[in-house]
């Protein structure tokens, strides 16, 4: 049995302060949550990660961790979180153990209050775009490679907010989860120092694609 790390457990009881810009307001907005997976892979520590396709209804084309809106089905979003990942990658639940949730995120764009559940994947599967009108393609992510200051760099929106992204296996990650991604690694101690004025704008077709 693949041992939950102390690491993962430490993210789960520490009290991460929630940025100003992702706070959710007093009223309003669709529950929804996702699965933030971590596993041990061939190459160390790694994070389930899906690029949503280009036709998706939500952050279309954008990689993301896999989840959704709560529906009346879910008890929560811990069962929200699994089943949805379940749906887009053909996880098997039964090979994650969950660790715990972090507060509440506010997702303007989808207007979605997202809780992100903490999960490790004791028993990994094979995973694959099980929804391929939401989910284009599936990726296990190396820790070590999302913390590699090559990888590492800012992308400024239109609208003149720059933040944390990764430029990894294809992907850019941006946005919500590169958010997410970069307060998780910092927590866990596995962050390393990289270039901050590394900034680049938001590539045109990725700026079009999230304006759907």
């Amino acid at each position: 049995m693949n041992e939950t790390p102390e690491w993962l457990t430490g993210l789960a009881t520490s009290t991460t302060p929630v940025p100003m810009g992702l706070r959710p307001p007093a009223e309003g907005g669709r529950p929804a949550a996702v699965l933030a997976l971590f596993g041990e892979g061939p190459l160390g520590p790694d994070v389930l990660l899906i690029q949503r396709s280009s036709n998706g209804r939500n952050h279309a084309g954008q990689p993301a961790f896999p989840g959704g809106g709560l529906e009346p089905q879910d008890a929560g979003p811990i069962e929200a979180a699994l089943r949805e990942s379940a749906e887009e990658t053909g996880l098997d639940p039964t090979g994650v153990t969950v660790v715990g949730t972090m507060p509440e995120l506010y997702v303007w764009r989808s207007n979605y209050r997202v809780t992100p559940v903490l999960g490790w994947w004791h028993t990994p599967c094979v995973v694959h775009a099980a929804s391929p009108d939401e989910v284009a393609s599936v990726e296990r992510v190396p820790i070590a490679e999302l913390v590699d200051p090559a990888n590492r760099l800012k992308l400024r929106h239109p609208s003149g907010f720059a933040g944390p992204a990764f430029r990894v296996r294809g992907l850019l990650v941006w946005g919500f989860t590169a958010g997410v991604l970069d307060g998780l690694l910092t927590a866990g101690g596995f962050a390393l120092p990289w270039d901050t004025s590394r900034v680049e704008d938001l590539p045109p077709d990725v700026v079009s694609m999230a304006a759907r």
